[in-house]
């Protein structure tokens, strides 16, 4: 733990550097952790998010070890502030690279009383609200000529798990959506692929404070034995695949879920 602790704790490289990214549902979680993987490794970050209040904390714990960020108020459900989100980005940095779409609402239960606001909660806020910031930010990721969209899924929905039936839906809309935009926007040198994580968000807390016992039994099935990081486990795969390094991967699902 002490090495990760000295991870975390490392100063701004220069892998990214000249890299623009705006990351939504950045106020906690796995947005915030992937907002400080990235400025870490010298890209400038926009970090949006519905509550503003959170997105500033964020801007700021990222300037404090010399990163470069921006806050950025964003409901992803109103295009008028996806549009801009991206515009913001684009007027600070001068242009975008990098778009991760994480921000999604959820609601669970049994699908015989899943209503179509549930539904439609779920769609509005994954499905397409990453749409909106995919085509939103399209003609900046175009011009950039080297740039990448992450999005994001989830094991809970690859699996079927009982009682998200209209997460799962959202989820995995999410990635037929990101293989189109593939093979569509390829050619313009823009990769698009899913992660899909499993680590200390807080829904993963509020699931575990709820069913202490659900949980002990879903840790003993991940083979790595812990749950993952939000910014050294999710994030720093997230630089993987915003740097060059991984340039020619596209239109796949990266399992972060410590295990098959």
């Amino acid at each position: 733990m002490e090495s990760r602790g000295k991870e975390r704790d490392r100063l701004v490289s220069t892998r990214l550097e000249g890299k623009v990214a705006l990351v939504t549902g950045a106020g906690q979680g796995i947005g915030r952790g992937t907002c400080l993987a990235l400025a870490r490794e010298g890209a400038r970050v926009a970090v949006a998010g519905r509550t503003e209040s959170k997105c500033i904390a964020v801007a700021e714990e990222i300037r404090a070890f010399g990163g470069t960020a921006i806050a950025l108020r964003c409901d992803i459900t109103a295009r008028s502030d996806v549009e801009d989100a991206v515009a913001g980005t684009v007027a600070a940095f001068g242009g975008l690279t990098t778009l991760v779409n994480n921000a999604q609402s959820l609601t669970d239960g049994p699908l015989e009383f899943v209503t179509e606001n549930d539904i439609g909660l779920c769609w509005e806020s994954g499905a397409l609200g990453t749409f909106r910031m995919m085509q939103a930010a399209f003609p900046h990721l175009r011009a950039s000529g080297d740039s990448c969209i992450v999005n994001f899924g989830s094991a809970t929905a690859l699996r079927g798990d009982a009682g998200f039936g209209a997460y799962a839906m959202a989820k995995e809309a999410i990635r037929g959506l990101s293989r189109v935009a593939a093979t569509e926007w390829g050619r313009y040198g823009i990769r698009v692929n899913v992660v899909v994580p499993y680590a200390l968000s807080p829904a993963t807390a509020q699931f575990h404070a709820a069913d202490p016992e659900g949980a002990a039994r879903r840790l003993q099935a991940v083979p790595l034995g812990r749950v993952g990081d939000p910014e050294l486990d999710i994030g720093r795969a997230v630089v993987g695949l915003a740097s060059s390094d991984l340039r020619y991967m596209s239109g796949q699902t990266l399992m972060l879920t410590g295990g098959p």
